[in-house]
């Protein structure tokens, strides 16, 4: 009885450490263990490497950080088109726009100085005092003293929303559990046979779009991304296996959350920046429903 109240403890705090940092204002990495022994299932970490190459990205890995406008602005970003997105392709007429939002200028806890102030001399590729400047991806590059996003240009320079020069870390749980009917039995899809798995989502205030509260290790294809900061997080999944800790909590959405609620994992879902491909990876890990696709399976990332 002990042991199932810790874990309900355990799986709430989880939870609202998931919702509280969907935007990122940590100023350094934090880790999470990877087992909670009141879940249970222990959680995994997803290291799949969602980035190509460090000098390009792939058509489906740096898409939405060349959206315009950019989140929470009016600012639309200088176009790039797939086939210069990579350093290494020569583009002397490249003409970035420069923006910064004034709420990273105001000078935060949680965001650097400006490049330009004399006081501030980060470290970058290590770790600098309490903040964590080294990427999940290796060594990055600096360019007039500036550093570059690994996956490529996306058209704006400057930090956005983003606080930290360079990679910008977060680190969040997963939440999933099995769909189940009134009886408590598993919930197979018709067609695949697998078992539904479900997973807590939030719906973002900024776009409307649902989104996971946590991601996977590594760089982020995300629409605050810039030339010179970018999202890299670690995702672990925390699987509730039979159902007994999450079935009874409560959901509460964060300040940036308009809505939350259990969603049902299918290759269906339109997600938040580069979620459907972290949400893939779990329903391959857990053997669950994806594509009602024969064809499809969840091995094609």
């Amino acid at each position: 009885m002990a042991g199932r109240i810790l874990g309900k403890t355990l799986a709430t705090v989880s939870l609202s450490v998931a919702l509280a940092y969907v935007t990122v204002k940590s100023s350094g990495f934090r880790s999470i263990p990877e087992c909670r022994n009141s879940l249970s299932s222990c959680g995994f970490h997803l290291n799949s490497n969602i980035m190509s190459a460090s000098n390009g990205a792939k058509g489906n890995s740096h898409n939405k950080a060349r959206t315009s406008p950019y989140p929470g602005s009016k600012v639309q970003r200088s176009q790039v088109p797939n086939e210069k997105v990579g350093w290494l392709v020569e583009w002397q007429d490249y003409n970035p726009v420069e923006y910064t939002a004034l709420s990273v200028l105001a000078g935060p806890r949680w965001a650097d100085p400006q490049i330009s102030e004399s006081t501030f001399s980060p470290k970058f590729n290590e770790k600098d005092g309490h903040v964590e400047r080294k990427s999940q991806n290796g060594l990055y590059e600096i360019e007039n003293g500036r550093p570059r996003n690994p996956a490529g240009r996306t058209g704006l320079v400057g930090r956005g929303l983003l606080g930290r020069w360079g990679p910008n870390h977060a680190a969040d749980p997963i939440i999933t559990r099995w769909k189940r009917d009134k009886s408590g039995n598993k919930i197979t899809h018709p067609i695949s046979g697998k078992n539904i798995l479900q997973f807590v989502a939030i719906k973002r205030k900024d776009c409307g779009e649902w989104a996971i509260p946590g991601i996977y290790k590594g760089y982020v294809d995300d629409p605050r991304n810039t030339d010179n900061a970018w999202m890299e997080t670690e995702a672990v999944n925390y699987h509730d296996e039979t159902g007994e800790i999450m079935d009874n909590l409560t959901l509460e959405a964060g300040d940036d959350a308009g809505k939350v609620k259990w969603v049902d994992i299918s290759d269906k879902l339109k997600l938040y920046a580069s979620h459907s491909q972290f949400i893939k990876l779990v329903a391959e890990k857990r053997d669950a429903h994806w594509s009602e696709d024969s064809e499809t399976d969840c091995h094609g990332l």
